[in-house]
């Protein structure tokens, strides 16, 4: 195993022949999701296929992932699962149908690609990057983070001195969140994927995100914080965060704009 300081110096150097077990092997983005909280526009449309700033979401970061060299990208879809078909054959990518989306959360999405998680990045399709965040090797597991100050509802993040994370709790203040794209290297997806095989029908973690399974076993299950700047990061939970960032939201992703770009 190489130091953190050795992997970066090869990275500079363009020595990639040396770091084979730090390449990203795939990614997957995971959109069989309801969206409930864009309503009225998820009516229609999943949050995946809205246009936001003259780009289809999931198609952005379909490219940035691309553009970072990683093109086995599985998708996972539910909600809708129909009008994301098209990506097959646009991009190439490998479209999973998560037939449960609405009686399981994502453990399930993640069960159905278990099979192929390696050096993995998770990704939402809810986050938009301004600048790509994503890499063609990586160092180790991580779950990406941003800092808010003040009082937070969201998923707070502490760490050690060596970046692990050691806790997540739910609420906070001036505190690092989770935010973003996962990235699970090799070890974590062999540790995590024996965990989801051993979850029986009955399991309440079905019915909750990934994350609950991930704090619940932290003692075993290893990821770095990786902190971003906040304006690195983005995520359009309601219309009106979408408008913010694009004023023109609304205007792009009536249903008729919406449903007429499937038809293109």
């Amino acid at each position: 195993m190489i130091t953190r300081n050795e992997f970066h110096g090869l990275l500079e150097k363009n020595q990639y022949e040396f770091l084979k077990e730090h390449r990203v092997d795939n990614a997957v983005i995971m959109a069989a999701g309801l969206s409930k909280r864009l309503a009225p526009v998820s009516a229609y449309c999943p949050k995946g296929l809205t246009l936001v700033k003259g780009e289809v979401l999931i198609e952005r970061q379909i490219r940035q992932l691309q553009e970072a060299g990683i093109t086995d990208i599985y998708v996972v879809v539910g909600y809708k699962k129909e009008l994301f078909y098209y990506l097959q054959d646009k991009y190439n990518v490998k479209i999973v149908e998560n037939n449960q989306y609405n009686s399981k959360d994502n453990p399930q999405s993640l069960y159905l690609v278990k099979d192929i998680l390696r050096n993995t990045y998770i990704c939402s399709v809810d986050n938009y990057y301004p600048k790509s965040l994503f890499n063609s090797h990586e160092y180790r597991g991580y779950y990406s983070s941003v800092h808010v100050k003040g009082e937070t509802n969201e998923w707070c993040i502490a760490s050690n001195e060596e970046g692990r994370i050691t806790d997540v709790s739910i609420g906070g203040h001036d505190a690092d969140i989770m935010l973003g794209h996962v990235y699970f290297d090799k070890t974590f997806s062999e540790q995590f994927v024996t965990l989801l095989e051993q979850l029986d029908d009955s399991s309440d973690y079905w019915h909750h995100v990934w994350e609950y399974l991930y704090i619940h076993h932290m003692d075993t299950l290893g990821l770095e914080i990786r902190k971003f700047d906040a304006q690195e990061i983005l995520e359009f939970d309601s219309v009106d965060e979408a408008v913010a960032f694009d004023n023109e939201f609304l205007q792009h992703n009536s249903e008729e704009k919406c449903l007429g770009r499937q038809s293109e």
